[in-house]
């Protein structure tokens, strides 16, 4: 079985831990679970078209599309993750910085420059935008980077989420798994999808955005719990937490770091500036950039854009979703109360619940809830955590069902978003769309217990991955690629997408290149180098018009890009360095210890090869649409 074998040795006289969740609790998330079903597909209405499916008829409230937004942003990453970074040593509210800098930066640039771009034409994502400015090509490019950063950074969602189902439900997929010899987390990751399929397939995104709103006040509600539950129990109450908490540095919150500490691990000034993850530099530049593709190109949360009456109503919308911030807030609070409780009570963890947290440092939130929450209030709490990992699912399915149908199946009918005659097809649109979203579901939960594998991987070798860090981490590889689209679509360069198709490639790999540097990597690296660049000289060979002694010109440009691909990879160490050696650091397993999956600097990396070699690479293109 999983990790949760360790689970098993916390059984003890009153049972294991999935026993504190009793009936009540049960009968909470059970009743909020079909509470929020039904008043979800009575809000969203009728479906009958892809209009209705996919945008919502184009005339949802602002303040709902808003609320839809923060409850995707938040997730149960951060209704988990967050107070699970703090609650360790060292940990902090540096994380805070980028939901207030870069998060605000990154808002006004979708309002102001994204949203009008794309209320200028009627389209169903940022895709649909591309498509039309750069070609179909563009369309499809950017279609399959958004299925793979779907699949990457929503799987690691699917897969926390199964993580504390399996602590809830441990005896009974335990019997399950007795019974079947199927793993209890598959059985965990399943539920999860099928709970996030059936949602979808409802009402489309108007479902997703009513049932958003309601998760969110749920969410907040169980965070509101855990932080008045921890308080209570403190005998200093709200003077204490913030009095011990800020004695230990949880409290920090701005990280400059213009100089290097005697102890840092890292070798110079450009370590403390760069390789740090969570500093105000990588707040102003690197995760602002991150977030424009987020905001504005990632389907997932730009689909409900296109939900909005208008475009000030869009704006509004973009605008006041930054009140995420203050939910992050909220539960990195619930952290630092959970490290002063357990500081103050370290006995009331006891040593077999200690070593789960010791093991996975993010159940700490769940495993606190089920010792010290009373019943009915733990169920609420872990009802928040649900609705914090259902709103994403639910999103995600729904975005990328709507991208696959305008990529793939409307062109193969030989329609447009804007057809007239797309009404016609309504019936057999909605009926194509709920399969697709069963499919990706299940791609989803596939990609979910990949992750798994490599959590799993990484612990054996004595490193941890925290959860924060997987989502964030996962989504880089492809975000930056996806903002660099659409600024070669906006800004007037006039290129196709021809170059994208080359240089999408290239900058999912710089990004690879960039974090992994053993052997095995670099011949992957290679291999892919000498895929393109064969590839390239083949289609240009093949070309019987007058481009083709351009597109041969051109081969240099590819071949610096695959060149660059391996320098990064072979000689560009973004690892941890041993401050008194000056030598790698390498694990247990003899790898060396890498930065942060969640560096945010990967973003800008990729974002930077997609946008050079997609310009240089590019064939001339006059703009029909401007």
């Amino acid at each position: 079985m999983t990790w949760m074998t360790t689970l098993a040795a916390a059984a003890d006289t009153t049972g294991s831990l999935s026993s504190h969740f009793t009936w009540v609790d049960w009968g909470v998330l059970l009743g909020y679970l079909v509470l929020v079903s039904i008043l979800g597909v009575k809000l969203a209405g009728k479906q009958e078209g892809m209009e209705d499916f996919f945008r919502g008829g184009g005339k949802l409230p602002w303040y709902a599309v808003s609320g839809s937004m923060i409850a995707t942003i938040i997730s149960a990453v951060t209704f988990i993750a967050v107070p699970a970074r703090i609650f360790r040593d060292g940990g902090n509210f540096t994380y805070l910085q980028f939901g207030i800098i870069a998060g605000l930066l990154s808002r006004f640039f979708v309002s102001f420059v994204l949203i009008p771009a794309y209320f200028k034409h009627k389209v169903y994502s940022p895709y649909d935008y591309m498509g039309l400015k750069l070609g179909g090509t563009a369309r499809t490019v950017t279609t399959l980077l958004f299925s793979l950063m779907g699949l990457l950074a929503q799987a690691a969602r699917v897969y926390l989420t199964a993580i504390i189902l399996e602590v809830i439900l441990y005896d009974q997929l335990n019997i399950l798994y007795e019974a079947t010899g199927i793993d209890s987390l598959v059985w965990a990751v399943g539920i999860v999808g099928a709970i996030a399929i059936a949602w979808t397939m409802l009402g489309g995104i108007a479902t997703v955005i009513w049932t958003d709103v309601m998760l969110f006040l749920v969410f907040v509600i169980g965070g509101l719990v855990a932080l008045w539950v921890v308080v209570d129990q403190l005998p200093g109450g709200f003077s204490q937490l913030f009095h011990d908490a800020g004695e230990a540095g949880k409290f920090k919150l701005w990280s400059i770091n213009l100089s290097r500490p005697e102890n840092s691990q890292y070798a110079s000034i450009w370590g403390e500036v760069f390789a740090e993850p969570f500093t105000i530099w990588a707040a102003i530049i690197a995760v602002t950039f991150g977030n424009i593709g987020a905001y504005g190109t990632d389907q997932l949360l730009a689909q409900r854009i296109f939900c909005c009456k208008s475009e000030g109503h869009a704006k509004l919308a973009v605008m006041t979703s930054w009140l995420a911030e203050a939910v992050a807030a909220l539960m990195l609070l619930v952290g630092a109360g959970l490290w002063v409780f357990y500081q103050q009570f370290p006995q009331r963890l006891g040593v077999d619940a200690a070593q789960i947290v010791s093991d996975k440092p993010d159940t700490i939130l769940p495993v606190f809830s089920l010792l010290e929450v009373p019943p009915g209030l733990t169920g609420l709490i872990i009802a928040g955590v649900f609705a914090a990992a259902i709103s994403s699912l639910t999103s995600v399915l729904a975005a990328l069902s709507q991208t696959t149908i305008s990529a793939a199946y409307l062109p193969l009918r030989k329609l447009t978003p804007d057809s007239p005659e797309l009404a016609k097809h309504g019936k057999e649109i909605l009926a194509v769309s709920r399969g697709l979203v069963a499919f990706w579901g299940i791609a989803l939960c596939v990609m979910a217990l990949l992750i798994d594998v490599y959590v799993q991987r990484m612990h054996d070798a004595g490193n941890e991955v925290p959860f924060l860090d997987l989502a964030l981490g996962l989504a880089s590889y492809v975000v930056g690629a996806l903002l660099a689209t659409f600024l070669l679509a906006w800004l007037p360069v006039k290129k196709n997408a021809y170059g994208l198709i080359w240089a999408a490639p290239l900058s999912v790999f710089a990004v690879f290149a960039s974090r992994f540097h053993e052997q095995w990597a670099i011949t992957i690296c290679l291999s892919v180098a000498g895929a393109l660049l064969v590839t390239w000289i083949i289609s240009a060979s093949l070309n019987r018009t007058t481009r083709r002694p351009k597109l041969f010109a051109k081969t240099i440009w590819l071949a610096v890009g695959c060149l660059l691909l391996w320098i990064i990879c072979k000689h560009m160490w973004f690892g941890q360095i041993d401050p008194q050696t000056g030598v790698t650091v390498f694990d247990d397993l003899g790898e060396p210890v890498k930065l942060s999956i969640s560096w945010p600097w990967y973003a800008v990396i990729g974002g930077f090869f997609a946008f050079v070699f997609g310009y240089l690479l590019g064939e001339p293109h006059e703009d029909e649409t401007a």
